[in-house]
């Protein structure tokens, strides 16, 4: 299993410095065009690869710090490092999408000419790295919130740069300069709807909360008619990372042999793996031992 994560966690690397690459050229390219024709929309797609570029960074070295055996100071490792990175890569693009709509607004107050055509060519060739980078990162997005963030940033610049290469040919056509800033807009709204949702979940994380979909009542009830188990109470359910799934608990039978609560666990484990995908199970056995029995502890 060690060794599956190793591999995984190798090809992140390269497929993460690869789309880093591509990034930070798309980056100097779009700003480079934006200046040159006036686009404010281009020069916000090339602030958003920027920012991509530097979520790259964050997360190459989050899944380097992932990677680390765990010690007598770090037991579980430092494996919270990816929702870390996913927690600042997310952020700072909600502080971008802002600044975004400030320069929208300035320029639908003072609007100004822009070169369609130029603006097209550069952000096509925004959209064909970007188009790259989120195929680097499509499978490894499916099992890594840290990756998800990265791969939504490059998604969302992909939808960006079609919306200003639509643009821009409007512009260069019609003269819609208005066009522009509304792009802008739009760009930066998405960002924050995408943004804001990696936050939550990262949060969510984060702070131990117990993981969307499961019900800690049903989980209660499904051990309770387990054989061997009278109750379960102060029960602490978290997920250390998203592979992770942890719970805790107190769980009350007869008095018996320590030996014989070994068929019990087994039972409890086999369920919460089966049922919750719950891959982390530590039970505390006691024969009325606390006072008050409540579902989780206070």
């Amino acid at each position: 299993m060690s060794h599956h994560h190793h591999g995984q966690s190798e090809t992140a690397s390269w497929r993460l410095f690869l789309a880093m690459v591509l990034n930070f050229v798309i980056t100097i390219t779009e700003i480079a065009g934006g200046l040159l024709s006036g686009s404010l929309s281009l020069v916000s797609d090339a602030l958003h690869n920027f920012s991509d570029g530097i979520a790259i960074i964050i997360s190459y070295i989050a899944v380097r710090l992932n990677k680390r055996p765990t010690t007598v100071e770090y037991t579980f490792g430092l494996k919270r490092a990816e929702i870390l990175a996913a927690i600042i890569n997310s952020s700072t693009l909600i502080i971008i999408s802002f600044f975004l709509l400030r320069e929208a607004y300035e320029r639908f107050v003072h609007p100004s000419p822009v070169s369609g055509l130029l603006m097209t060519g550069v952000a096509l060739i925004g959209l064909a790295a970007n188009v790259g980078g989120t195929m680097l990162l499509h499978k490894g997005a499916k099992s890594s919130m840290n990756l998800r963030s990265v791969y939504l940033h490059l998604l969302s610049d992909a939808a960006s740069s079609v919306a200003v290469v639509l643009g821009g040919m409007a512009i260069y056509f019609y003269n819609i300069y208005w066009l522009d800033p509304v792009l802008t807009v739009l760009i930066s709204l998405y960002i924050l709807k995408e943004s804001f949702q990696i936050t939550k979940e990262a949060i969510r994380v984060f702070m131990m909360a117990s993981p969307e979909g499961i019900s800690i009542e049903e989980l209660s009830r499904l051990i309770k008619a387990l054989p061997g188990v009278k109750n379960v109470h102060h029960i602490h359910l978290w997920r250390l990372d998203e592979h992770q799934i942890h719970f805790e608990a107190h769980v009350e039978v007869d008095d018996m042999p320590v030996s014989n609560t070994e068929k019990i666990l087994q039972d409890i484990q086999t369920l919460l793996l089966e049922k919750f995908d719950i891959n982390h199970v530590t039970v505390q056995f006691e024969t009325d031992r606390c006072a008050h029995k409540t579902l989780v502890a206070h």
